[in-house]
């Protein structure tokens, strides 16, 4: 039975709470001051979700907040705030809050706000759980990140790891494809087996062939014995084909056979081999869009697209900055041996700020040289191009003479405001200018709660 602490200093107020979420079948613990439910907390570990009161005597929810958060930071939180106190909802979000009510709320709205933080809670949790069997297998510390994106992502690779279905990986270049694919191989049960990655679009055509799916003797000029491919060297174990939009057609044709019959056969033979491995492929290129243009074929498609795993842009990360420079400062500072001061808030500010066209390779890059050269000026040359790209704020909207769809326009920058601010309701009302109120009636119009 799930257990939630309701945190009230009004004893009816907190009764009437209590007999709500005990009738939706929780189990309920009740505190009635912030030092009250630290005490329950430390006693009573199998607690998922604080609910909690804003103003507690000489204490308020959000030092509550702050324990929680230090101390035990997967738990779910919601906040209730009385009418109108808008700012207190901001500060409470703001400080890792997962919901907020105000005052009064309705059953239905209290319900639905429980649910959300035990959401969150779940995925903190399995965040947590995948992040330790990462490290256990000493596996791939740049896939790191606590923004949603990255825990949702972590929790699919969790659930899919220990079966044997092919994984197609999108994502613009340097994202970590193939770091997520390592992940999926480690965590499998053919771990002990090989993992060997091919670069697609770096193998000659001419040889693609026999490098892929091996060769016999004699089967080309300069073919003086018999080799074994790529294929064959996995057995047992995982093979990642990156770039997989360009191998050419006619081994998409061989391809598609391996994962439909596990066989292959060898250039200049009529023997099949079977095989034993599991395909995760990847590409930044958008396969449907290339099976439009007759570059890809489709049946090969469908047979990779079995589950499909997007890497986000670091632009769409950016609250993850933070932790993977302090990753990529403490690796290159001990592979070069050298120590460095830590980075200033105005040089962090500009590394938060830029955008990132070469995502985490490219974070890595630049850290690497600055932690070689410990060039502050070069580690932040070029940063302040992409704001040239920015337009101005003040430029007028056209309305195009076919007219426009208002409400899917709305829709749409609702969403793309969510996903630029990490899911941060308040920062996203920011970015479009509108009162949090208002934002939220929004939200709720097109069901994007």
């Amino acid at each position: 039975m799930i257990q939630l602490l309701v945190v009230e200093d009004d004893a009816a107020q907190r009764q009437l709470v209590s007999q709500l979420l005990e009738a939706e079948g929780y189990q309920v613990s009740l505190a009635d001051s912030v030092e009250s439910a630290i005490v329950c907390l430390k006693q009573n570990t199998d607690i998922s979700l604080v609910f909690s009161d804003w103003k507690l005597g000489a204490l308020t929810g959000l030092q509550l907040l702050q324990y929680v958060r230090a101390h035990q930071p997967t738990l779910g939180f919601v906040v209730a705030t009385a009418y109108g106190s808008v700012s207190h909802a901001v500060e409470a979000i703001q400080a890792g809050s997962d919901d907020y009510l105000s005052k009064p709320f309705k059953r239905q709205e209290l319900l639905l706000a429980i649910s959300k933080g035990l959401r969150a809670f779940q995925l903190r949790q399995q965040n947590l759980k995948l992040s330790a069997q990462l490290s256990e297998q000493q596996q791939l510390v740049e896939l790191i990140g606590n923004a949603p994106c990255m825990q949702q992502l972590f929790q699919r690779i969790q659930r899919i790891s220990g079966t044997d279905v092919t994984v197609l990986i999108s994502g613009e270049s340097g994202t970590g494809k193939e770091l997520a694919a390592r992940a999926l191989h480690q965590l499998s049960l053919r771990h002990q087996a090989p993992f060997v990655a091919i670069n697609c679009s770096a193998i000659p055509e001419a040889l693609a062939e026999a490098e892929l799916f091996g060769a016999e003797k004699g089967a080309y000029t300069g073919a003086v014995i018999s080799k074994a491919g790529k294929f064959e060297a996995a057995q047992g174990g995982t093979v990642f084909l990156d770039e997989i939009a360009e191998l050419p057609l006619p081994l998409q044709a061989k391809l598609l056979r391996l994962l439909q019959e596990g066989k292959v056969t060898r250039l200049g033979s009529h023997q099949e081999i079977k095989l034993d491995v599991r395909i995760i492929a990847a590409s930044h290129q958008d396969l449907a869009k290339a099976v439009s243009e007759g570059r890809f074929r489709e049946d090969l498609f469908y047979r990779l697209h079995v589950v499909p795993i997007h890497m986000p842009a670091l632009r769409e990360r950016a609250a993850d900055i933070p932790s993977l420079l302090q990753h990529f400062l403490q690796r290159h500072q001990q592979r070069y041996g050298v120590t460095l001061p830590e980075l200033s808030k105005p040089v962090l500010k500009a590394l938060m700020e830029y955008h990132w066209p070469g995502n985490v390779r490219e974070l890595s890059n630049r850290i690497e040289r600055f932690v070689l050269l410990q060039d502050t000026e070069e580690l932040l040359a070029g940063l302040n191009q992409t704001t040239a790209q920015t337009p101005p704020l003040n430029s007028s909207f056209i309305l195009p003479t076919t007219g426009i769809n208002f409400e899917q326009l709305e829709k749409s920058c609702l969403q793309q405001a969510l996903q630029q601010s990490q899911g941060n309701r308040a920062q996203a009302a920011r970015l479009l200018e509108l009162p949090y109120k208002a934002f939220l009636y929004r939200l709720e119009k097109f069901g994007l709660n």
